[in-house]
């Protein structure tokens, strides 16, 4: 079954959602006012979200992509990543950038999607996460910043 995407208000957006691919709710908070809110919907239950921070009249980060766990790898993601990228286009930002971690399976899939290094942030995640972040065993501590030209 498809699902339906479409723009939500902060207030109305599941917290544990948010927190599958970012664990600080500080760092949450810190984003998500005057940022655009997506969402993806089925049977009524919310699946996927993302937030978009606008930088610019030109220039937007997406600062949160997530899909609850039961429907990760099913195209979920990249549905509510395509729509999203459309109506960047269509809001005319000619530039979207996002954060992830300098490995894992996150970093390929950005990569696939037309997302290019533009720097590494060295220890971000070890200044502003209170606890280390590990994925396949290695901790995260630098941050690359990507983006893709719209």
């Amino acid at each position: 079954m498809s699902e339906i995407i479409f723009e939500l208000t902060q207030e109305e957006l599941p917290l544990s959602l948010l927190l599958e691919a970012d664990p600080s709710e500080r760092k949450i908070a810190s984003y998500i006012h005057d940022s655009k809110c997506y969402v993806a919907k089925q049977n009524n239950q919310i699946i996927a979200v993302c937030i978009v921070k606008p930088l610019s009249s030109q220039h937007c980060e997406i600062c949160n992509i997530a899909v609850v766990p039961d429907k990760q790898k099913l195209g979920v993601g990249t549905r509510i990543l395509n729509y999203v990228i459309a109506q960047l286009k269509a809001d005319k930002y000619h530039r979207v950038e996002l954060g992830t971690g300098t490995f894992g399976y996150q970093l390929t899939y950005y990569q696939r999607r037309g997302f290019r290094v533009e720097s590494v942030e060295k220890d971000y995640f070890v200044r502003h996460y209170n606890q280390p972040l590990f994925e396949n065993g290695i901790q995260h501590q630098d941050r690359l910043k990507l983006y893709r030209l719209l």
